[in-house]
Parts: C-alpha cells; structure tokens; sequence
C-alpha cells in the first residue's frame, strides 16, 4: 500500500526528501509547487526544484519524485508540464489545495476549488500535453470556503484524464485545524476509477489506520507527521507486514539533523545554515522531548560553528 511524502513548500526540498526516503516506506514524493504564470519556464526552475531530474527524477533511494506545477491558466500550465516531462520528470501534479493567501489572491491552489470547470480544463489540457505514459496527477482539498463542489471538483477532474487524486481532508477555509474529516473522502470513490490518496492529520501509526478504514483508500499521503516522527512510514511498513514496529531513538535522529546541517553549510549562506535544522526541531519535538531542548540551545545562534558545536555536544550528552 502506497505512502506519498506531502510537498509542504518551504519544507520539503531535495534534501529533506533524500533524508527521510533513505529511512524507507516512502513510495513516492512530490515536489514544492512550480508557480507558474503566463510563460514557459527556463529549464533551471525545474532542476532547482527538482534537482533529482539529473538522476532520472529519483532520490539517492530510487524513490520517484512527481514534479508539482500550480497556476490557473490552461494552456501554460500544459506547455510547462509538457517541458517537465520532457526533462525526466516521473509524474506531473497539479496544486488545487495550497491555502495561502497570497497564492490564492493571483488564482493559484485552492481558490480554483470553487471553479470545477476550470479545474477540468486545466488537467485535461495537462493530461494532452505529456505522453500517455507520464502519470498526470492532482491534489485539492474538500473545497474552498466548504465542501459543496467537492463531487463537481471529483468529477472533472476524473474526467479530465487524471491518474491519481490526492485529497487533503479539510477545506482551505479550515487550514490545518484538527480533525481532517476523512470520511468524506469515501463517497468520492464511486465517483471514479482513479485512486484516491487520503491526505491529512496522520502523525502516527494508529491515524494511519484510522484514516484508512474512514477514507476507505488504499493509499494515504504524510507531510507532518514524517517530519516529527521520520521513521513512520517505515513503521507502518512493518505493521502491514504483521511485524512489531521498533522506532527511531533520539540518537538515531541526531546523525540526520547533522546530515541536514552539513548540507547547508556548503549549500547555503552561512547566516541561513541553521535554518532548515531549526524548522525541523519544530517538527521533531512534537515526538521527542530532547528535540525541544535543542531547539532551545540553537535557536538564537547564526554561527554554523557554533550550532555544530551544540550538535556534537547534544550527541555526547546523549550518548553518555
């Protein structure tokens, strides 16, 4: 059964998607979305966002990574998927659920929710552009402001020849507030031949099931919830497979943190190296305590010395 890794933008970059796919379980990732808006991309926007297409469009596990576009024009929209395909990507998705404001105010991601029949267009015109065996899928949310277009959205985009539907279980007006409402994903089912991906508030194994048998999906999709918790999919993994999970101890997390920190201190300016650790703590310290207390230590320092410093000294400490 399929696990996706979510494309949260702003979070889940090439890097992140290396480190958490080496951990295993992970089927399939997704990139952040390509904005586009009225003109074919140069090639570069595309390797910047997914530099896996120099490696067939896969990470250093082999795990394939669909190439996320979001915009609102039919035509652009499909000659940009058709120069993603071109380039090696695995599979073309189309954002119809981001919620942010100002993405929504340029009639980008779920505001295009409430125009079922432009939705369509957009992904029929995608589905022409690229080669028949190019998987073109599509990712939404309930609705916009509520859920009442939501068999209208299924529908079109069904229609439109789309592969695969990921379905995030909450409007755009509801944002990320639990519950995500994962029984209203089960009725779209007889809607369509396409599988549903059921996306939303799964942070441990038990969700995992659980939106499973509300969602009656095969398939679930997990942003957050691998971010706290990266050996996730790996657990859920082994439970589909009758074994005991045993999960990934703070030790075990710390090589990752360094890994992720090493990178960006070749990659990236040295005053925004501990960045991306500091966002990840975020996410880690919702499943380990001593994630909060490294977060506490590095969350005031810029210098990439001295947070590699704290790291060293976090691994003694814990090691002792």
């Amino acid at each position: 059964m399929n696990i996706h890794l979510a494309p949260m933008e702003g979070v889940v970059n090439a890097r992140m998607r290396a480190l958490l796919t080496q951990l295993g379980g992970i089927d399939r990732c997704v990139t952040e979305f390509v904005r586009v808006s009225g003109q074919l991309l140069p090639r570069r926007v595309f390797y910047r966002l997914c530099p896996e297409l120099d490696n067939a469009g896969l990470t250093p596990s082999g795990i394939p990574v669909y190439m996320q576009l979001l915009g609102s024009d039919p035509a652009c929209m499909a000659d940009n998927a058709a120069r993603a395909a071109e380039l090696g990507a695995p599979g073309i998705d189309i954002n119809f659920g981001c919620p942010a404001k100002c993405v929504n105010r340029h009639r980008g991601g779920s505001v295009l929710l409430d125009e079922p029949e432009l939705v369509g267009e957009i992904v029929s015109s995608m589905r022409r552009a690229v080669p028949a065996t190019t998987p073109v899928t599509a990712k939404i949310r309930l609705g916009y402001r509520d859920s009442g277009r939501l068999t209208e959205i299924v529908s079109a985009i069904s229609e439109a020849g789309a592969t695969e539907l990921a379905v995030h279980a909450r409007t755009r007006d509801d944002g990320y507030k639990p519950p995500a409402f994962w029984d209203q994903i089960a009725p779209l089912h007889a809607l369509t031949t396409m599988p549903i991906i059921a996306n939303g508030e799964v942070w441990n194994t038990k969700d995992y099931w659980q939106c499973r048998q509300e969602s009656q999906s095969q398939q679930v999709m997990i942003g957050r919830g691998l971010l706290s918790t990266p050996d996730l999919a790996q657990q859920i993994k082994a439970e589909q497979a009758g074994n005991v999970p045993k999960p990934l101890d703070w030790l075990a997390i710390l090589p990752l943190l360094e890994d992720l920190f090493s990178d960006c201190r070749q990659n990236c300016l040295p005053r925004h190296a501990g960045g991306p650790i500091k966002q990840w703590l975020g996410y880690l310290r919702r499943q380990y305590p001593e994630a909060q207390r490294l977060f506490e230590n590095v969350k005031r320092l810029n210098c990439p010395d001295a947070i590699a410093a704290q790291l060293r000294s976090d691994r003694q400490a814990n090691a002792a």
